[in-house]
């Protein structure tokens, strides 16, 4: 659950005292813009559904749902789907537009997840990672969810963007956190990522036991060209989100008896 990663050029740091990635604060306002802005409604979204392919009949978990834009195109397209997300107010959201048929559960990624062992084919983790600064419990749980052979499709900061997006530049090679304001109908709220480098991000993977299997940098779709002309060029000529698919090895309920 991410906005686009046009972060002001001034990051200003927030307050100690106010709550960061408070989503209930601003849903209506985040969702709405989430809906048809061009990085996440014609680059992240359509980039995460490429990537997942045919997904008629298969389970899917949408870990980190917000109002359930993601959960609504999969369940479009065949998918059983279940939403998880930390806001119960983007979640009564994403009840008002899924209906009855998507079962939806306040669930923070921290946590363990209230579901059985091998319970979905996928987990799909739209921009959701780099609100963590230790991936490794939501990886083990995602992996425990996912059935042998599972797919995690997840997306991501790219890393590049999270290095320069602050100057002085930080160490590349550390995870570190950085705060910032988001701006909604001229509320401003505190927002705070995680970066890590690439290789951090794919040990984590392979530490929680899952095998590589893509990394894709996408291309805007291209109906966006006409929609956002001044926009898209730029969009479609430098990095923005890091998607990946990683997978449970076929053989992982042999290799953990």
């Amino acid at each position: 659950m991410d906005r686009a990663t046009d972060v002001p050029e001034s990051l200003a740091q927030s307050a100690d005292s106010v709550r960061v990635n408070d989503y209930d604060s601003f849903a209506e306002a985040y969702s709405a813009e989430n809906e048809t802005n061009l990085v996440n409604a014609y680059y992240e979204r359509p980039g995460m559904l490429a990537l997942a392919g045919d997904v008629a009949g298969r389970r899917i978990l949408d870990a980190g749902c917000g109002s359930g834009s993601l959960s609504a195109a999969l369940r479009d397209r065949g998918a059983v789907v279940t939403g998880v997300d930390a806001s119960a107010v983007m979640l009564a959201l994403a009840r008002r537009r899924l209906g009855d048929g998507v079962a939806l559960h306040v669930v923070d990624l921290s946590d363990r997840l209230p579901f059985d062992d091998g319970a979905f084919d996928d987990v799909v983790a739209s921009l959701v990672l780099h609100y963590l600064e230790d991936w490794g419990p939501t990886l083990a749980e995602i992996r425990r969810v996912l059935k042998p052979g599972g797919r995690l499709i997840a997306s991501v900061d790219h890393p590049f963007v999270a290095y320069t997006i602050q100057d002085p530049r930080p160490d590349y090679s550390a995870t570190t956190s950085y705060t910032f304001d988001w701006t909604f109908n001229g509320q401003s709220v505190p927002m705070r990522f995680w970066r890590r480098p690439l290789h951090a991000m794919t040990d984590a993977f392979t530490t929680a036991g899952f095998r590589l299997s893509v990394i894709s940098e996408p291309q805007p779709d291209p109906a966006a060209r006409e929609l956002f002309p001044d926009e898209f060029h730029a969009l479609s000529t430098k990095t923005c989100f890091l998607f990946f698919i990683v997978e449970v090895p076929p053989s992982a309920a042999s290799s953990d008896e």
